[in-house]
């Protein structure tokens, strides 16, 4: 299928990009309409499924794996989600939210939400990323209606300003740290329910989590992450960093440029 579509620039507006700003996460609407939309579904649920046939049943699994089915890097691996993962529209969107010039694609994360999976706990995604930058940024995209009770999306708006609120992977523990903080600082907690081709789009340091699925469909969701172009990789300081920056950096040292094959650009208002 023609990628030119996803290529079609979105128009975002003055007030959503000062919203991202101010909120670290901004919601808008028909990002990708259904007509285009639906091939790119079929293509992506169909890697989900094969690559989860194996899988445990939810009551055999640890807490962590409750939450979703989840599948990272699956542009390297199928024509058609390439085309959605490398998507100039989508990252366009990512640019003019962070005010760069340029981003390159992170990965992309499949997020399936099975009927009765366990809420996603409260956490902030760049404790794993081992980039020196504030300018990383999520597109949260459903492929299907999710009402708020199928596990939308829920943020503590205002939370990225200050990066690191609690050094902690994700965990019942770290839960209920990031709970207390989200209390205690008294961040504004929102979320809405969303259409197919809707897309948040949040901060790496922006605290968010997702409740239960309690219907009875499966959520699915996919995600594609991006940073500015011209960040520099850390040093790891925690246990998980590593991880990242071999997996994503395989060539590459703390404090060089980020970027290589698995770390295209994927937008650049100079070309």
């Amino acid at each position: 299928m023609s990628a030119k579509p996803l290529d079609e620039p979105y128009s975002v507006s003055p007030e959503s990009i000062e919203s991202y700003k101010a909120n670290g996460h901004v919601l808008l609407r028909d990002v990708a309409g259904e007509s285009v939309l639906n091939a790119y579904r079929t293509a992506i649920a169909n890697y989900v499924m094969q690559k989860s046939k194996d899988a445990a049943p939810l009551s055999d699994r640890d807490a962590y794996h409750k939450s979703f089915l989840q599948f990272a890097n699956l542009w390297e691996d199928d024509a058609t989600v390439r085309e959605f993962v490398l998507a100039k529209r989508f990252a366009k969107i990512a640019a003019d939210l962070m005010g760069v010039p340029a981003v390159r694609l992170y990965h992309d994360q499949a997020l399936f939400k099975e009927p009765g999976g366990s809420a996603t706990s409260w956490h902030q995604d760049q404790y794993y990323w081992p980039l020196d930058t504030n300018n990383c940024i999520t597109m949260w995209m459903p492929l299907v209606d999710v009402p708020v009770e199928m596990g939308v999306l829920t943020f503590a708006s205002g939370s990225h300003a200050e990066g690191s609120l609690l050094n902690a992977s994700i965990s019942d523990e770290s839960d209920a740290g990031f709970e207390d903080i989200v209390k205690e600082r008294e961040y504004p907690v929102e979320h809405a329910a969303m259409n197919a081709g809707d897309a948040t789009f949040h901060s790496g340091w922006t605290v968010h989590r997702a409740p239960a699925n309690e219907t009875s469909n499966m959520r699915e969701v996919m995600t594609v992450i991006y940073f500015a172009d011209g960040t520099h990789l850390l040093e790891p300081d925690n246990p998980h960093r590593p991880a990242d920056l071999a997996r994503w950096f395989p060539d590459q040292k703390p404090g060089e440029l980020a970027g290589g094959a698995l770390t295209p650009v994927v937008y650049s208002a100079s070309s």
